[in-house]
């Protein structure tokens, strides 16, 4: 189970893009990677075709490793964990101790 799941909030703490924060568009659990708004953009040459009748140049998100991105709980970039509450598991900022979910 990954700690960072679709629509959370991130910090970007490695590459080119450190500092900026973004909300996760897209998780790919097999590869380990996720796709953050406005995060590690990239220019893709397209050819016309029916869909994009122009073709040209487009700028899109492309997918960074989990390892560089933190969870924001409130504000700040905190590391995730789990605990059981009663009979479910949730995840729990481990700066706070606060449940997330």
């Amino acid at each position: 189970m990954l700690k960072i799941k679709k629509g959370d909030t991130v910090r970007v703490i490695a590459g080119k893009d450190k500092d900026k924060e973004g909300k996760v568009i897209a998780v790919d659990a097999k590869k380990n990677r996720v796709t953050v708004e406005g995060i590690n953009k990239v220019t893709k040459h397209t050819k016309p075709s029916m869909a994009n009748q122009a073709g040209g140049i487009i700028e899109q998100e492309a997918p960074i490793d989990i390892s560089n991105v933190m969870y924001v709980h409130k504000g700040k970039a905190t590391r995730v964990g789990f605990r059981m509450d009663g009979d479910k598991k949730v995840r729990v900022a481990k700066s706070t101790g606060e449940v997330i979910d």
